[in-house]
């Protein structure tokens, strides 16, 4: 059933109504920075001694701990609502550069709903990344069926059959779609935020009775044509997958905490010229009409690349979804680890070729997509949100578009979202 064809777009909410959503969900302690990396850096001497945050890091309700025999990890996660035994579970598979932090100010409203809410560090990030990865390392652990296999590994190993719903952002949307696809008897329910799921691979049909042979493909010249615009442009996930782009985002000349400052500033709604659209096409001069942080100067890494959009001092104090407090647990994090496991995940491109085998499925449990109302990651591939409306999904639920929410939509807007997820979760 198609609730909502369109997207809907959701209007800002009073402070009353921000409080009522986010009954019980506590906002993260606020320390000075020093004292917040000593919270969080216990790790930074090796794996020996990697600890769980400090309660002080994290709001009222929610917890830090491991979980050991992760298919091969030792797993760090998040939860909340594990006082009351029994509750249905949800999994919340957070983007990138982030972490299961980034769930934080969520995680408290869908406890309060009645849920068991995990949120674990993905494969190659914050503390369930215990070694420096390498640009070299072996790409097979970071792919798309590798990391759904994490998954099922991590709500086995927490006691539970099945997950009422398994909710992801970013390059956790993804992957949050994949684990409905492999096992929906497991992933009872699914919603994608911020990055549309991209569907299964097809393969050629009936050709051994005398259907034709598909068309040989076209070759994609887009990123040689970025590259010959004026100036020249180049794609950020292309970027991504460049040996330099590591030491770029975790080494920049101004900074880690400026980076980060920077980045997360200009992919959100705080950044004026966020205005998107959809894209006619998958063309070279389409991109070009996307920001610098999607489509970058040819000669630019990303730390240059947002360097010019840093907010001033009086934006950032007045930055409410992400003061220095938090952004320095961001911050000690990524010093600690560097960016590569999150970057593997790029490289890997999720195309497993045991993903083959799922060609011509659709993700048949009941599914929702939920982005920010400024964030151009919804538009940034022509045609993904219709397709994902239409031909990917069997029991889709409706777009929702959150106003006053750029990429980091669950970050920016909390309680809008924790409402939404609310609501979609009753009608299970």
């Amino acid at each position: 059933m198609r609730l909502h064809p369109r997207p809907v777009v959701d209007q800002p909410v009073t402070r009353r109504g921000f409080v009522s959503v986010a009954l019980g969900a506590a906002a993260s302690a606020v320390l000075p920075t020093s004292r917040l990396e000593a919270a969080v850096q216990p790790g930074t001497q090796g794996p020996a001694v990697l600890e769980p945050y400090l309660p002080a890091v994290l709001p009222r309700g929610v917890r830090s701990r491991f979980v050991d025999g992760v298919n091969g990890l030792r797993m760090h996660v998040l939860e909340a609502g594990f006082e009351t035994p029994n509750r249905p579970m949800l999994l919340l598979l957070h983007g990138f550069p982030e972490l299961a932090y980034s769930w934080r100010q969520v995680m408290g409203p869908l406890a309060e709903a009645g849920y068991y809410v995990v949120a674990p560090d993905r494969r190659g990030y914050g503390r369930s990344s215990t070694t420096l990865i390498g640009y070299d390392d072996d790409l097979a652990p970071f792919g798309t069926f590798n990391q759904v296999q994490d998954m099922v590994a991590l709500v086995y190993a927490l006691g539970h059959r099945a997950v009422r719903a398994v909710i992801g952002h970013d390059q956790g949307s993804p992957q949050a779609g994949w684990c409905a696809v492999i096992r929906p008897d497991l992933f009872r329910s699914v919603v994608m935020m911020s990055a549309p799921f991209g569907g299964t691979a097809t393969l050629p049909f009936n050709t051994a009775n005398g259907a034709p042979p598909p068309p040989r493909p076209v070759p994609d010249t887009i990123y040689d044509d970025l590259a010959r615009l004026s100036p020249p442009r180049k794609h950020y996930q292309r970027y991504y997958q460049s040996r330099e782009a590591n030491e770029n985002l975790w080494h920049p000349r101004q900074g880690l905490q400026a980076f980060l400052r920077a980045y997360y500033h200009m992919k959100s709604a705080d950044w004026a010229p966020n205005q998107p659209q959809p894209l006619a096409g998958r063309t070279a001069a389409e991109w070009a009409k996307l920001p610098r942080y999607y489509v970058m100067d040819l000669a630019l890494g990303m730390a240059e690349s947002v360097a010019p959009e840093m907010p001033t001092p009086q934006e950032v104090a007045a930055c409410r979804w992400l003061p220095d407090a938090d952004l320095a647990v961001y911050t000690a994090e990524y010093q600690r680890t560097g960016f590569q496991g999150g970057l593997n995940g790029y490289r890997s491109g999720g195309g497993d070729s045991a993903l083959r085998i799922f060609a011509g499925r659709t993700i048949d449990v009941p599914s929702m997509f939920i982005g920010g109302r400024q964030d151009w990651g919804v538009y940034q591939s022509p045609g993904a949100i219709e397709r994902l409306e239409s031909t990917h999904t069997t029991r889709y639920e409706g777009t929702h578009l959150i106003d006053a929410a750029g990429h980091w939509v669950q970050q920016e807007q909390p309680a809008r979202v924790s409402a939404r997820l609310v609501e979609f979760l009753t009608r299970r």
